[in-house]
Formats: C-alpha cells, sequence, structure tokens
C-alpha cells in the first residue's frame, strides 16, 4: 500500500480556495465578467468553489464552463457550451500541475480565438514540468522529485486533502 504524505487538510484547502479567489479579483477587478474554466473532474469542483466565492465577494458576473479530456490521450477537448472568447478572461482552473501537459492540451479551444488574457489556477503546484507552464495563482507551491506525485482526494463535491505518492 503506498503511503500518503498529507501536504494540506481541508481546512487549510478552503483557505487556500479563498485566497486563490481573492488574487483573481484583484487582478481582474477592472473587468466586467470573467470565464472561469473548470477541467473536468477535479478542476471543476476547484473551479465551482472558486466562482461561488468571486460572486460572494465580487461585482464581477462569472461565467462557468466545464473542459472535458481525456489526461491520458488528450487530443479531443470539449467545452460544455460553446462561446465567444474573443476580449474575454479565461481562468483555466485544475486540482494539481503535475508535468503541465493536461493544462496546456486544456488550452487549445481557446487558440482558435483572441481572449484579451488567460490566467490559470491549481490548488497544488509541483515545481518539476516537462512542460512549459507557470501558473497564475496557487494554492500551495511544492518541490518534489519526478517520481512524486500529488494527489487531490475528494469525496463527491468536497476537497478533503492533498497529499503526496
Amino acid at each position: 500500500m503506498e503511503t500518503k504524505n498529507v501536504i494540506l487538510t481541508q481546512d487549510v484547502i478552503e483557505k487556500k480556495i479563498k485566497r486563490i479567489a481573492y488574487e483573481i479579483y484583484e487582478h481582474n477587478s477592472d473587468e466586467q465578467e470573467i470565464i472561469i474554466t473548470g477541467i473536468w473532474d477535479r478542476g471543476m469542483i476547484l473551479a465551482e468553489k472558486i466562482a461561488k466565492i468571486l460572486q460572494e465577494i465580487s461585482p464581477l458576473q462569472i461565467k462557468l464552463v466545464r473542459l472535458d479530456l481525456n489526461k491520458q490521450r488528450p487530443e479531443g477537448v470539449t467545452l460544455s457550451e460553446e462561446i465567444d472568447f474573443n476580449g474575454k478572461v479565461i481562468v483555466l482552473v485544475d486540482d494539481v500541475a503535475n508535468s503541465g501537459r493536461t493544462m496546456l492540451y486544456a488550452l487549445k479551444p481557446f487558440l482558435q480565438f483572441l481572449p484579451k488574457k488567460i490566467q490559470t489556477a491549481v490548488l497544488v503546484d509541483r515545481k518539476h514540468k516537462s512542460f512549459p507552464l507557470s501558473v497564475d495563482f496557487v494554492g500551495y507551491s511544492l518541490a518534489t522529485t519526478l517520481q512524486d506525485m500529488v494527489m487531490v482526494e475528494m469525496a463527491e463535491e468536497e476537497i478533503m486533502s492533498a497529499y503526496l505518492v
């Protein structure tokens, strides 16, 4: 059995999510609307939580979009709805940035448009990436070895913990 080295507990995760939401608002306070795009499934749960907090703390109009892709074979990327992303602010959300590959492939549907800006948000950012990705909004940053994996444990719609395997 693999050992779990817990790096974030549920109460700390809730504080990190709130901080991410405040940072997103601080960096986009001059906007009317932002599009929060969650990578299914863990990223979408995190995106929903961030969007809820943003609606409470800001006057921003929040549009929530679900992005689906197969993380092992990420050629096909689909969105929950067709939107004109031209001139829009998009925040792409996932639970963990491990290699950076998933986030890079997730950008594909937005490349046919000219968004105003695309920002990224993750709960845990692992520092050893194989792909050139930097994350804008990070709950927790962690230097790991290439063999280490960061996992986020969910129970239905709740984020329970993050741990190192």
